[in-house]
């Protein structure tokens, strides 16, 4: 017996970390007959289907702070958004209704946001021709919403998936890509493809079940088993993966160590770039909670752990949005 094999066998099986056995990546099982193209496509255009209330994710709730205006763009759409002083969120248009400066370069001060090429004061409700736009801080993510770019019926509030009650680290990583938020969300309803494109981080993945082609609201979820890799140790799960709107694919831990936790990936179209194609942004948030005694303890290290937590995201959505990017490319090459 190898020493790996003595140490697996002598692990404590209370322990969530366990010994991952040597595999060789070219010997995995091959998973091309069972994600079929069908099955994504048809899983993507339920989850299209379903009401948004023309509300988008725009930054993390920290990105917005009370010391300076935050500015992006939406469905082409240029905001701002900044903290009053009791911390209430306020967004608007980017452009000042005064000569049209752009109100993200301006300066937050006392709650109000003042335009830097000639001073003019908003404090965030309707004056001087600009007028606030809906806007919803969930304490993890800041969303907006945007009746002209979306064009369905408005909803009060945006459709926020269930999260982790209680003790819990969470932590926001954004990229962009040449892609629309279809491809995006496509990506993500395709678990086969983790344990081949992401070898550092999944292993032993196996989609347990995957949901039917007439798929009610119960049963439209990827339910899928996975060990979670860190180097020669992994955490094994069981997770399932569902959009609860068109912009938004959840996985969340229903069964292993941490269960309840949740990443939320949310697409936002940016719009066009210079070159004329469409650019997404990627927001995923990721909110983790553990039962373990350890974990309360560990929230004091968060501004230690956060970090870490974003540098493993961005270097899953760096391969991914390439995956993302090139179903993109394939669907324009032929449109043209």
């Amino acid at each position: 017996m190898s020493i790996r094999a003595r140490v697996a066998a002598r692990w404590p099986k209370n322990i969530p970390l366990q010994i991952i056995p040597k595999t060789d990546w070219a010997g995995q099982r091959p998973t091309y007959q069972d994600a079929q193209p069908a099955l994504i496509d048809g899983a993507l255009r339920r989850a299209q289907q379903r009401p948004s209330g023309n509300w988008y994710v725009f930054a993390a709730s920290t990105d917005v702070r009370g010391d300076r205006p935050f500015g992006t763009r939406v469905g082409g759409v240029e905001i701002v958004a900044w903290r009053d002083q009791q911390g209430g969120l306020r967004v608007g248009p980017a452009a000042c209704p005064h000569l049209g400066a752009d109100l993200a370069t301006g300066k937050v001060q006392c709650g109000g946001l003042i335009c830097p090429w000639h001073g003019l004061r908003l404090e965030g409700g309707r004056e001087f021709g600009w007028k606030p736009l809906p806007a919803f801080d969930d304490g993890v993510l800041v969303w907006v919403r945007l009746d002209r770019v979306g064009q369905e019926a408005p909803l009060d509030a945006p459709v926020i998936p269930a999260r982790p009650e209680g003790a819990r680290l969470a932590a926001v990583t954004r990229l962009e890509g040449v892609c629309e938020p279809s491809d995006v969300i496509a990506n993500r309803l395709d678990p086969w493809h983790g344990a081949w494109f992401h070898p550092y981080s999944f292993t032993q993945l196996e989609v347990l079940s995957a949901p039917p082609a007439d798929a009610d609201e119960d049963a439209d979820r990827f339910l899928v088993a996975v060990t979670f890799r860190m180097g020669r140790v992994g955490v094994p799960v069981i997770a399932e993966f569902t959009a609860p709107e068109p912009r938004t694919i959840v996985m969340r831990i229903v069964d292993g160590e941490g269960a309840g936790s949740v990443v939320e990936t949310h697409a936002t179209p940016m719009g066009a770039g210079p070159d004329g194609r469409p650019r997404t942004a990627v927001i995923e948030a990721v909110v983790a909670q553990s039962d373990r005694t350890g974990f309360r303890y560990s929230l004091r290290a968060a501004p230690l752990i956060t970090p870490v937590m974003r540098v493993a995201a961005t270097r899953l959505w760096r391969d991914d949005l390439a995956y993302a990017e090139r179903r993109f490319a394939l669907r324009d090459n032929g449109s043209q």
